[in-house]
């Protein structure tokens, strides 16, 4: 299977959010240890955990253009959901665990963060090289929608192209977290008192969590198996109908087999005078239309239950 636009898109973006996260965790890890403010080493730690989550998912979109194999006919591409799901669980683990310990700690101490200026400086430069990242998803998510004749809305609410979406999450809940450091930064330059650089370390580790379980649960259900939205199997359905010989769609089954690939199967009900040579031109027809209706459709099987005599078949990957 080669690679397909999505998929050369999601690398992409992937790659470019990896090395914004890995630049910034660095950067605020050397201010947050030079003015001891909890908030900024809680945010190094999200970049930290960010940039993990980029190399995970980047490993996961490889292994998961990998072609199909006679034990994998169907191509390897649901394994970049498991990646998925490791990434959100290091964004758990790392990102919400640390940062909630780091901002616990910093209340229960006394000591008060140093130079505000510096940590106001770092966290502005951040917001600017996040906001490029978070600029680059959207765009590639907005491209998407339009291609699938969709609102965006719903491709992140139900989508499967998990790599964008994580990204998506990841780096507005960077934005966020980086609005709490400063805030608690602020704060406790204003009133002189560290707990609210340490509550604000706790908050972007709940942040985190929050981030984490949404992507986690997502990846389960597409792992477990989940279908094309209602909206999306209308159109086949449509599709399907508007074929001259086929009468009627009696069942419709969709399911994501990964981010780029999407099976269908229905059973049909050609029209009574049709030949086999109709059914087999009416199939072709039906294959040629649902492609062309959603690029990532890449197996249909129809099952016709009247009228012909064809054979459930394959599309050949595209």
């Amino acid at each position: 299977m080669p690679e397909s636009p999505e998929s050369g898109g999601n690398l992409r973006t992937v790659v470019l959010a990896g090395a914004v996260n890995l630049g910034v965790a660095g950067t605020k890890g050397v201010v947050g240890f030079v003015t001891g403010s909890a908030a900024l080493l809680a945010e190094a730690i999200h970049s930290l955990a960010d940039t993990t989550t980029e190399v995970l998912l980047f490993v996961g979109l490889r292994r998961g253009a990998r072609p199909p194999t006679a034990q994998r006919p169907f191509g390897h591409d649901r394994e970049t959901y498991v990646w998925a799901l490791l990434a959100a669980v290091a964004t758990f683990l790392i990102g919400g665990g640390l940062s909630i310990d780091e901002g616990i700690e910093a209340i229960r101490s006394s000591e008060r963060p140093q130079q505000p200026l510096l940590a106001y400086l770092v966290i502005l430069i951040a917001a600017v090289l996040e906001s490029i990242s978070l600029a680059r998803s959207v765009r590639q998510i907005r491209a998407r929608a339009r291609r699938f004749v969709v609102r965006p809305l719903l491709l992140v609410r139900s989508g499967s192209d998990t790599p964008t979406r994580a990204v998506l999450f990841e780096d507005s809940a960077a934005l966020i977290g980086l609005a709490l450091a400063g805030a608690g930064v602020g704060l406790t330059d204003l009133t002189g008192n560290p707990i609210w650089d340490g509550l604000a370390s706790v908050a972007i580790g709940l942040l985190l969590i929050y981030v984490a379980a949404i992507l986690g649960y997502s990846n389960i259900t597409l792992l477990i198996g989940r279908a094309v939205p209602e909206h999306g199997r209308d159109r086949i359905r449509h599709e399907l109908l508007a074929v001259p010989a086929v009468e009627q769609v009696h069942q419709l089954l969709t399911l994501y087999l990964g981010p780029n690939t999407i099976i269908v199967a229905a059973k049909i009900d050609f029209a009574s005078t049709a030949s086999s040579t109709d059914v087999e031109v009416a199939a072709d027809e039906a294959e040629r239309r649902l492609v062309a209706l959603f690029p990532t459709i890449r197996y249909v099987f129809l099952d016709p239950t009247g009228g012909g005599a064809a054979k459930p078949r394959p599309t050949s990957p595209a």
